[in-house]
């Protein structure tokens, strides 16, 4: 009896074995939605967010409608939430005049009539009476409709700046990995 069940198994792992190799291969889902430099994707997205500079860059109104989905939500790098109708407002009011946005996309998946794209972005603008340059990163979510892509989510995080003033606080323990149970002290063994 023992020697027919090994041999049942046996005949299990050849059987699953050879059906696993007939098999085509594919690749993971995931791989096949991201998008290198050179592909088609990522320069079209790059071409959506060339437009959207512009419209920024030049108070373009109609430009920036073009680009923003009627559904648009902003979340911007200081947590500030907008709306499309309140970006268009800003672009027409022109209260900024320093205003100039630079963006690149870096990567793009598809998911259907849905596209997350990632990317770095430059924003140079007024804070309160100064002049600032935001760099950061960006997530925006578009959706395909009437043939076009219309952007109907943003979120942009600030990049951290490297800062040299700070110096790292130095250990004053002898070894990387100090164990207070195992380590030198002033008061000798105990």
């Amino acid at each position: 009896m023992n020697r027919s069940m090994v041999c049942f198994f046996v005949f299990l792992v050849v059987c699953g074995t050879s059906i696993a190799q007939s098999a085509p291969a594919t690749a993971l889902p995931v791989a096949n939605n991201v998008t290198s430099d050179e592909s088609p994707a990522i320069q079209q997205f790059q071409k959506i967010e060339d437009s959207w500079s512009s419209a920024v860059n030049g108070r373009d109104q109609y430009g920036l409608e073009l680009v923003l989905s009627p559904l648009f939500v902003d979340v911007s790098a200081t947590g500030d939430i907008t709306t499309r109708n309140q970006q268009v407002a800003l672009v027409i009011t022109g209260e900024d005049k320093t205003l100039h946005l630079d963006q690149r996309v870096i990567t793009v998946r598809m998911l259907g009539d849905i596209a997350v794209v990632n990317g770095t972005y430059l924003l140079h603008h007024k804070v309160n009476t100064s002049e600032a340059n935001e760099k950061g990163v960006f997530t925006q979510v578009f959706e395909r409709a009437h043939g076009s892509w219309l952007c109907i989510n943003s979120q942009r995080t600030l990049l951290r700046e490297d800062s040299n003033a700070k110096q790292k606080k130095a250990s004053n323990a002898e070894m990387p990995f100090h164990i207070p149970l195992f380590s030198k002290s002033e008061k000798g063994p105990q």
